[in-house]
């Protein structure tokens, strides 16, 4: 029985890992850019956060500098 839930804790397991790979890695669309899915936020003019630099950009936004997450 140890063995089976073993088993099956693996398979999630590498199920999981391989939805969050095909998941960062998937473009989305934003305002006709296709930008990937990848959490590095930056903050522009007027406090504005994005979820990436190419998101900022397909909104035209400036002066927007890295937020560290630390």
């Amino acid at each position: 029985m140890r063995k089976l839930v073993s088993v099956l804790a693996a398979i999630v397991l590498v199920a999981a890992v391989a939805i969050g790979v095909l998941t960062a890695f998937t473009p989305v669309e934003a305002r006709g850019c296709i930008c990937p899915l990848i959490y590095a936020p930056v903050e522009c003019d007027r406090g504005k956060v994005y979820p990436n630099q190419c998101v900022a950009d397909c909104h035209h936004a400036k002066n927007c500098v890295p937020i560290g997450l630390f």
